[in-house]
């Protein structure tokens, strides 16, 4: 019995472990104007893909342990769309204070180009974010 157990333990971390999303983990964003930056955390919410702000940083690298948007949802409703690309979801924009239809592209060097579009996707702003972990 026991070791019934554990098999299925073991299958069940490894089955979920092959279901990860490639996009799924922590992701650093461009520097603003400022320098500051966010880690975002993307990961699956139900049958979609979602982010949200993990931590934020000032131009020299130090935490902003107070900042006002920590914990915010930041990209949701996004899908897959095979060979990387995502479609279909929201993002906010903390620096505007506006949400967009989004984006996204997962390249082979573990790059993510984000963009938030308007005017029906002909007006199209981005970045590209580099995987933390």
């Amino acid at each position: 019995m026991k070791s019934t157990f554990i098999a299925a333990a073991a299958f069940s971390v490894l089955s979920t472990a092959a279901l990860a999303d490639p996009v799924d983990g922590l992701w650093k964003t461009e520097p603003g104007d400022e320098g500051n930056y966010l880690h975002v955390s993307i990961q699956p919410c139900g049958s979609a893909i979602c982010g949200t702000i993990d931590s934020a940083f000032d131009a020299s690298g130090n935490q902003s342990l107070n900042y006002e948007n920590l914990g915010k949802q930041m990209i949701w409703d996004m899908q897959a769309q095979g060979d990387g690309a995502y479609g279909g979801g929201k993002i906010w924009a903390p620096d505007r204070d506006k949400t967009y239809s989004s984006k996204m592209q997962l390249d082979s060097q573990n790059k993510l180009t984000v963009k938030g579009c308007a005017a029906g996707g002909l007006i199209c702003r981005g970045q590209t974010w580099t995987r933390v972990q």
